[in-house]
């Protein structure tokens, strides 16, 4: 079973239908050196060489600190090391070539900057949103796409036009915590194939346009006033009532 399978199922299909390559498929249970051939053993030679000839300097290339909330992926020659993911702890791993990657796994945040959209009711609203994100599957991040918060804020900023872009107005003004749900459920979706796991969105603001604004609060300004001339009205009467 593929590292982290356990927390997250593979999923066919992207969330547009199209048809994506099994995370599972790749094969970190292989012997380090498997499928290297000749010029990639000659390489490992040379390097352990290397490191012994330029023992106790070469520790300062060979030995790698992965922290907790860390995890690496080592390529050697391009293939990725068995084993999947490593750490937290020290690694050896031989210069020239072996590549380390570190994943951080905490939780990143970013901003969904304001998208004008065209609501249902044909108004146009500025939202912008708040996104928390974390990388459940290093490998799976590192392999598939280049820069997992860069394509996840895209991600972002699209799937939150295309949903309020179905709502009206008084929706989006009051369903803020539904939008976000979906929005959440639809993110993560499309994040699973690259091994980010969306765990919540916000929506931060919902800003009008000016006119619709001082439409809104003329429109309050007089439902003030026409409840104050109901008051006063209901108060007149009273009092007449009363002196008669």
């Amino acid at each position: 079973m593929h590292p982290f399978a356990a927390e997250r199922g593979t999923l066919p299909t992207t969330a547009a239908g199209i048809r994506i390559a099994n995370p599972g498929s790749i094969d970190i249970r292989q012997s380090p050196n498997e499928g290297i051939g000749a010029c990639g053993w000659i390489l490992v030679i040379l390097s352990y060489i290397l490191v012994v000839m330029t023992f106790p300097f070469s520790l300062c290339l060979c030995i790698k600190v992965v922290q907790e909330y860390e995890r690496a992926v080592i390529f050697r020659l391009g293939r990725i090391l068995p084993g999947g993911a490593k750490g937290p702890g020290l690694f050896f791993i031989l210069p020239c070539v072996d590549i380390i990657i570190k994943v951080d796994l905490r939780t990143a945040t970013f901003n969904v900057p304001p998208q004008e959209v065209l609501t249902r009711d044909s108004v146009t609203v500025s939202v912008d949103a708040v996104v928390y994100s974390r990388i459940f599957n290093p490998v799976i991040s590192v392999t598939n796409v280049k820069n997992t918060q860069y394509a996840t804020q895209l991600l972002a900023q699209t799937t939150l036009r295309n949903i309020l872009g179905t709502k009206s107005l008084q929706e989006i003004l009051q369903d803020r915590e539904i939008i976000a749900n979906s929005m959440q459920t639809h993110l993560d979706e499309g994040t699973d194939p690259w091994g980010v796991k969306v765990e919540r969105v916000e929506i931060k603001d919902v800003r009008l346009p000016q006119s619709m604004q001082r439409s809104m609060a003329a429109e309050a300004e007089a439902s003030r006033e026409a409840r104050a001339k109901v008051i006063a009205a209901e108060g007149e009467q009273k009092a007449s009532r009363q002196l008669k």
